[in-house]
């Protein structure tokens, strides 16, 4: 039987952990930082390992239109959207993810590039 990259990792909790680090990456990048001015930091790493979740096989699932819907105001540009994976990319390598199972979540996270970025 085949496992996810979401069972293979650990489930939640990796996932939890990876997030975490991620957020304090983004928060300390310049150009991301400012994208999380005044949010609740503690929901936001609970919707953003949910995410991460569904995208890595988890139990968790997010829709197109709900990704799109959420990031629409947000006015993301193509740049932080680079920066932002870049990090996710170095968060899953930080918690050594294999090479493979990080280059999945990435192109799972680059066929979404579309819903997230609404400036050129």
């Amino acid at each position: 039987m085949n496992q996810t990259i979401f069972e293979r990792n650990g489930g939640f909790a990796t996932v939890r952990k990876v997030v975490s680090t991620f957020y304090d990456y983004v928060l300390e990048d310049e150009i991301m930082a400012p994208y999380f001015e005044g949010i609740d930091m503690r929901r936001q790493v609970d919707h953003q390992s949910k995410f991460i979740s569904a995208v890595m096989g988890g139990p968790a699932s997010y829709t197109d239109e709900h990704l799109q819907r959420v990031h629409a105001r947000l006015g993301i540009d193509r740049e932080a959207f680079v920066v932002m994976a870049g990090l996710l990319k170095e968060a899953m390598e930080d918690h050594d993810m294999a090479r493979a199972d990080v280059d999945a979540v990435m192109q799972e996270i680059a066929v979404r590039e579309h819903l997230v970025v609404t400036r050129p």
